[in-house]
């Protein structure tokens, strides 16, 4: 029972994180811009992975999509990747997960056959989990250092304005202060999940082959006494002889 519970825990987790990270990976607002001290005609802009959007006081809404590979930072493909990867292994491990459920008969699927198959659904989101944290976390990191050095001082340690704008991640120009986006959290609380979910498979499988495993009873054979008197005469026999 224990097991079954662990099991299914780990799926509806691992659905929930999947859903999460998927949502995370589509939303434009990574990165949203500082309105602190801005007056109230600004721009607002927010950017993504694939889109960056600006959003005028009269709330019209634009967005340019990001095409190309070449014009971006490694970092940010980098995070496009963990992302799409994660969400990928996040859709594998599910479809593998549900038919891996004990309550969920399939043919003559055998124990050991259910219990692989939740070990290898439990590591896959556990890495699709590593692959959102990991994803959010550099994109987090390019913010930081972004923010810190566009508000270190006026000089900005003797760089100028073309060298800056060129550091950014995304197009994200460090001229412009920008803060950590929904997106962000959303991506980190995905990952989270999808790792608990992961880690909850993996000890099912450690129940499931307990249960699959057959326990052989060794069981005493008595000669019956028949026997024993049969072999005795016969040891006599054979010692007069």
């Amino acid at each position: 029972m224990a097991t079954s519970g662990l099991q299914t825990g780990g799926f509806v987790l691992g659905l929930v994180g999947l859903a999460a990270t998927i949502a995370a990976t589509v939303m434009n607002n990574w990165s949203t811009k500082d309105r602190q001290g801005d007056v109230v005609t600004s721009v607002y802009t927010y950017k993504g992975l694939w889109k960056d959007c600006e959003v005028t006081t009269s709330g019209f809404t634009e967005c340019r999509p990001l095409y190309g590979l070449l014009g971006y930072s490694g970092q940010f493909q980098a995070v496009r990747a963990l992302m799409v990867v994660g969400s990928v292994l996040g859709v594998a491990a599910a479809v593998i997960s549900l038919f891996s459920l004990k309550c969920l008969k399939i043919g003559s699927a055998e124990e050991s056959t259910k219990a692989k198959m939740t070990l290898t659904a439990g590591i896959m989101f556990a890495i699709a989990g590593l692959c959102g944290i990991i994803g959010a976390s550099i994109y987090a990191n390019q913010i930081v250092a972004s923010f810190r050095m566009t508000t270190y001082n006026p000089n900005y340690g003797g760089m100028n304005q073309m060298e800056m704008e060129g550091m950014g991640m995304g197009g994200m120009s460090m001229a412009t202060t920008y803060t950590f986006g929904p997106a962000l959290f959303v991506a980190w609380i995905g990952g989270g999940v999808l790792l608990i979910g992961g880690v909850l498979k993996c000890v099912a499988f450690r129940g499931m082959q307990a249960q699959s495993t057959p326990n052989y009873k060794a069981v005493m054979y008595k000669v019956p006494a028949q026997s024993r008197a049969a072999d005795g005469s016969s040891e006599r026999e054979q010692k007069y002889v």
